[in-house]
């Protein structure tokens, strides 16, 4: 049935879509007799030349008006899903595709060459949903990923607060049991998809002695938007990716069920932890896209523009600078991939993952920096595609955890590899 919307929908969009099972390979890098092979499935190339068109055609021409604007690119997002291009991992008995992490990977990096605040929007929801997908039971698994398969909503990642952004432990907002309910009290801040979600993650402190480990004192719940004492923020006007929805959320006297908690009081920091080892992956690749765009942008226009009498991608200083641009690229490429490939295989991958999203943000920020020094005065300006790139670039040093924060991650794993 979904499989019939996505074809039927490509149809509409004048899209095609070749696919017809909804159980993608789970990787692309297969062992073969020669060793590894970087070869993508025939279904993978499908979805990534699907998102590459969706990205070109569709996301690009509105990308600069979105940005000005502001507006939540909600026409857009409903393409993508009825094309099948978000939502998904949501697994097959919830109405899903059950994509590994590679393969969404691999739509993410072209969705964010198209626009990477139309991507985060869209990236959001996996955040959101992740906490559900690896700790729900069956019953909030079909009740609330059931829903994303059957119309294009959004939902969202509610832990991060005024005060506690990379610092989790710090979070305040308190959950206290009252009979059959928990009674939320506090502040979320930052929010993705806050204003357009129509279910959140909400992480919530239930222990109320300080000294208690975080490992114990947070608790996850699934919390409905438009319950009672929910008090939704003004939209954040960002530096970048303006279009995404990033706002302030207040909890008043919210109640919410026992039966919308995940796993049970007290797992709430493992879970939410252990989303980001298979988000950070995605959030690579889309920072991936976003350096693909600025290095094709810069290219193109080098091949163009001529000074001394001469195309200034024939002028050593500039073919150099392109030649390290590409070298990122490829590297961030490979990163998340390899990434992508341990969790898909089953493996633990917070040290991939970091060391992919810690890479491929940093590298997004160089590689458009770079495509504005191309540019000249005219990457400066408004009215050419690298401005934006450069100001949408900086949110991946950032968000789901900063570059330090990958850092101290990587240096945590990599001691303990030692230690051991």
């Amino acid at each position: 049935m979904f499989i019939n919307k996505v074809l039927k929908a490509s149809v509409r969009t004048g899209l095609r879509f070749q696919g017809t099972s909804t159980k993608v390979a789970a990787s692309a890098v297969r062992a073969s007799p020669g060793g590894f092979s970087f070869e993508l499935t025939e279904q993978q190339k499908e979805f990534q030349q699907l998102a590459r068109k969706f990205a070109r055609e569709e996301i690009v021409p509105a990308a600069p008006l979105y940005d000005r604007s502001g507006e939540y690119p909600f026409p857009i997002i409903k393409m993508a899903w009825e094309l099948g291009l978000m939502n998904g991992h949501i697994p097959e008995d919830c109405g899903g595709m059950g994509l590994g992490i590679f393969d969404s990977c691999l739509i993410t990096e072209e969705l964010a060459f198209g626009c990477t605040g139309v991507q985060t929007a869209i990236e959001a929801n996996s955040l959101g949903q992740m906490p559900v997908i690896i700790a729900g039971n069956d019953a909030q698994r079909k009740k609330y990923l059931g829903r994303m398969t059957e119309e294009p909503l959004m939902c969202a990642y509610c832990v991060t607060e005024p005060g506690a952004g990379s610092d989790v432990a710090g979070i305040k907002t308190r959950a206290e049991k009252k009979g059959d309910e928990y009674v939320v009290n506090g502040q979320k801040m930052w929010i993705t998809n806050g204003g357009k979600a129509n279910w959140y993650f909400l992480l919530a402190r239930t222990d109320p002695d300080p000294k208690c480990p975080a490992s114990k004192a947070f608790t996850g719940f699934i919390l409905d938007a438009d319950s009672p004492g929910v008090q939704i923020g003004r939209k954040e006007m960002n530096m970048g990716q303006r279009c995404s929805d990033t706002r302030g959320i207040t909890f008043e006297d919210v109640r919410i069920p026992k039966e919308n908690v995940l796993i049970g009081e007290g797992a709430g920091f493992k879970i939410a932890m252990g989303a980001f080892d298979k988000t950070r992956p995605p959030v690579a690749a889309g920072a991936t896209g976003l350096a693909q765009r600025a290095l094709e942008e810069a290219t193109k226009y080098a091949l163009e523009r001529k000074t001394f009498g001469r195309f200034i991608a024939e002028h050593q200083a500039v073919a150099f600078l392109l030649a390290e641009m590409a070298i990122k690229v490829e590297l961030a490429r490979m990163g998340y991939q390899r990434s992508a490939w341990e969790v898909d295989e089953g493996r633990r991958n917070t040290y991939y993952a970091s060391i992919a999203k810690a890479f491929a943000g940093d590298i997004a920020n160089q590689v458009a920096s770079d495509a504005v020094q191309v540019f000249g005065g005219n990457g400066f300006n408004s009215e050419y595609p690298v401005e934006k790139l450069m100001r949408d670039a900086k949110i991946y040093q950032i968000y789901e955890g900063t570059a330090q924060i990958q850092r101290l991650i990587i240096s945590r794993e990599l001691l303990s590899r030692f230690k051991n």
